[in-house]
């Protein structure tokens, strides 16, 4: 997985909203060329100003204007604040004798005066040890514009007072965004915000990305400090409600989508231990490249530092592929025998290898190797050699092995002795056969997954955020797929010699695949010579030698063909272990004169076709759930549109600026629209998202958060130098004896000379 592929998604989702960035620009300069001066007017006897605003009738409050609710009011009476260009607020409200709400009144935020306390320059009083506030000041100046509103028997609320002047002047033009009216975090704007967030990018680079696109900080229509809080809110909202919510919409998918497998086991206070899922593409997949799957667990990718294990295998085009995923809260033997059940149950088949490793004990048991053994540059070659070799029998491998152990004194460590009676399970050499699609012998290929989706998940993410986060790691994952896909189909690959067989193999294997065995195809002509020929039989046995491996003695390859086609093989198993032709027996093919590549030798998950590019898989995300889905289908189709119009007419500036105008001409219609159906409040849209949570006793309950294996020290390592400055800043107690600083009385030199003294005397 590159990196450029999470920066390709971040793009899909800029471009996505440019088409926003030009509407709110152009209805933000509409909305600024709309603004009106004011009227002034001095008062004769006292000589104070007091200032009138020119705006629109249209949206001019009135006596004898009528409300169906007062968020309706107070939305009309914003919308007119922020043409005049000041802010309101709500105010005093009077109830009647049953409790209920019959006169309201909306002011200026001006308005009032404030309460000054007695407080310092706001450092801390030494002889009270108590903090106290700091004078920041206040915008009120007593200002009495303002409207009153009264509950009508018709239940709608009633202006039936208007004061429209104020006693101070108004807002500048290019700082009308600093006014709270005029910042909100609207529809696009939690859709862009969580867009990002999908790929691990916080709200605070999407304030920073959505100011570059609409051309500055005014022009956002939000600040930096509104984004960190609605994505604040948003996860307060959710709380403790988090592992509900997951199981809640991943039970939900499996509905919708019949393909989709989820499980998840509880403890006996009903908090989350465990959760498991695959959906039908990767079942697919599973069927394919699941001969062999590695999983390996990856902390940190969670605030509740459950464990993340990916089940990680191998494409047609050697790159990773994603099974399924689970969280586990503890690495019991009960918890991986849960997960193994549930993977068994999904998948219907028991995988032929499982790759995975030791936990973090094994790290720590091979630091008591000692760092001298480490840096020893003769026990690590050979200890690598006789690991790793792909060529050496068992037989072999013990004699080295025991060798090693001798030379170097470690007949009796124990971890080394456990790691050797585990041999079966890990060496090479006892595994020589077996199809290990490629390099997975090791668990670096799960270390690369973790490491991708590292880079998609934070320690910090509720379960909700995390779950959106590794749908967009397999969203990258497997648009990569097709993208191989694509140029294994569209790109034609050079051949570098005229041998048939080369020929044949661009057209079976994927384009990866292919340059695998181009090479081996290019080493048996090059670097590959038979130097005996001996016939038993039907059977042909040739003695390769391999110039590329000086130190090896010859390759045996047996070759004979039969009715059925050829059988072939050779002693160095590449085939067996790879699933690929070795030089050596391509050197036999190319020697017979061999010109139909060998069907039987043809592994079927490298070819090019093994998965169906016309799959169509029901898929809805995860944090699609829950939400409306036509709005987000409207929305998307006037982004679409909205694109295709700008890109056409970006040419001609006439055109473009009539479609803008056209644009603009909806605007009021919009504001109409609004006031006439308000938006929904913050928390009706938390609801839209998360789902309407209420509290029972059947609600899973999230994990407490423990320490897993290999988790790492909790504090980081300081060094010698930060130490130093962090004594050097504290403050240090004098000694009472002599009033020195850096020791106490216990320790100070003059208290034990004067005891010394008075010993001596008193002998």
């Amino acid at each position: 997985m590159s990196s450029s592929d999470s920066a390709d998604h971040m793009m899909r989702f800029t471009e996505r909203i440019a088409f926003y960035a030009f509407i709110h620009i152009s209805s933000y300069t509409n909305f600024k060329d709309n603004i009106s001066k004011w009227e002034e007017r001095v008062c004769l006897n006292s000589g104070r100003k007091f200032f009138k605003p020119k705006v629109s009738g249209s949206i001019t409050p009135a006596v004898g204007m009528f409300f169906k609710s007062f968020d309706e009011a107070f939305a009309f009476y914003q919308r007119y604040a922020l043409a005049a260009v000041f802010s309101s607020r709500k105010n005093t409200s009077w109830k009647n004798g049953g409790g209920l709400v019959k006169i309201r009144y909306i002011v200026c935020s001006k308005e009032g005066f404030h309460v000054s306390k007695e407080i310092d320059s706001g450092s801390v009083d030494e002889n009270s040890k108590k903090i106290v506030r700091r004078n920041r000041g206040s915008k009120r100046v007593e200002c009495n514009a303002h409207v009153k509103l009264i509950l009508e028997n018709n239940n709608m609320f009633n202006i039936y007072y208007f004061e429209e002047e104020h006693n101070h002047i108004f807002v500048e033009d290019e700082d009308i965004h600093f006014l709270p009216a005029a910042r909100s975090i609207d529809y696009v704007k939690e859709s862009f915000i969580s867009g990002l967030s999908a790929i691990n990018i916080g709200p605070v680079k999407a304030f920073n990305i959505m100011k570059t696109m609409y051309g500055g900080f005014g022009e956002v229509g939000a600040s930096k400090v509104d984004c960190k809080n609605y994505r604040r809110d948003l996860n307060l909202y959710i709380g403790g409600y988090d592992a509900e919510m997951v199981v809640r919409r991943l039970i939900r998918k499996k509905e919708c989508c019949p393909g989709f497998t989820c499980d998840y086991v509880i403890s006996e206070d009903r908090r989350l231990k465990g959760l498991f899922w695959a959906d039908e593409q990767s079942k697919t997949n599973y069927t394919v490249f699941g001969d062999i799957f590695g999983f390996d667990a990856t902390y940190k990718s969670n605030k509740y530092a459950l464990v993340f294990e990916p089940f990680t295998g191998i494409d047609n085009h050697f790159r990773n592929v994603t099974f399924g995923g689970a969280l586990l809260g503890s690495e019991t033997a009960d918890s991986y025998r849960w997960l193994l059940r549930c993977f068994v149950n999904a998948f219907g088949s028991e995988p032929k290898v499982v790759v995975t490793d030791q936990d973090a004990a094994m790290k720590r048991a091979i630091k008591d190797v000692g760092p001298v053994l480490s840096a020893n540059i003769d026990f690590n070659t050979r200890m690598t050699h006789v690991v790793w070799n792909d060529t050496i029998i068992p037989k072999d491998f013990e004699t080295e092995w025991h060798s090693i152990m001798s030379t170097f004194g470690l007949e009796n460590h124990e971890w080394l002795k456990d790691m050797y009676d585990l041999r079966f399970d890990w060496i090479p050499a006892y595994y020589h056969g077996e199809d290990l699609a490629g390099l997975m012998r090791t668990t670096s290929r799960c270390e690369s997954e973790n490491y991708f989706f590292g880079q998609i998940c934070n320690p910090r993410c509720i379960l909700v955020e995390f779950f959106t986060h590794f749908e967009t790691a397999m969203d990258i994952q497997r648009h990569e797929h097709r993208r191989n896909d694509h140029d294994t189909r569209y790109i034609q690959c050079k051949t570098w010699s005229d041998f048939v067989l080369e020929k044949q193999a661009s057209e079976i294997y994927t384009k990866t695949i292919f340059k695998d065995i181009q090479i081996e195809i290019d080493a048996a002509i090059t670097k590959c010579m038979s130097k005996s020929l001996d016939t038993v039989g039907d059977v042909q046995y040739y003695e390769i030698k391999d110039f590329k491996q000086p130190c090896t003695s010859l390759f045996k390859v047996q070759y004979s063909k039969q009715e059925d086609g050829l059988s072939i093989s050779c002693s160095c198993k590449r085939f067996e272990q790879f699933g690929i032709l070795c030089r050596h027996i391509f050197y036999v093919l190319r020697y017979d004169d061999i010109t139909e590549f060998p069907r039987r030798y043809v592994h079927r998950r490298w070819m090019r076709e093994v998965v169906s590019t016309g799959s169509n898989h029901c898929n809805i995300r995860f944090d699609e759930i829950g939400r409306n889905s036509e709005i987000d289908k409207v929305y998307r189709e006037i982004v679409v549109a909205n694109e295709y119009v700008v890109n056409r007419l970006v040419g001609d500036l006439d055109e473009l600026c009539r479609y803008r105008d056209h644009i603009k001409s909806y605007i009021d219609k919009a504001d109409e629209v609004m006031v006439a159906a308000l938006p929904p409040s913050r928390k009706e849209r938390f609801a839209d998202i998360g789902g309407n949570l209420e509290k029972s006793d059947s609600m899973i309950r999230v994990p407490i958060k423990i320490r897993t294996k290999g988790c790492g020290v909790q504090k980081r390592i300081k060094s010698n130098c930060e130490i130093a400055i962090q004594k050097s800043s504290k403050i240090q107690k004098s000694c009472r004896v002599c009033g020195g600083k850096g020791h106490s009385s216990r320790t100070c030199k003059d208290k034990v000379s004067s005891n010394a003294i008075g010993s001596s005397n008193g002998m």
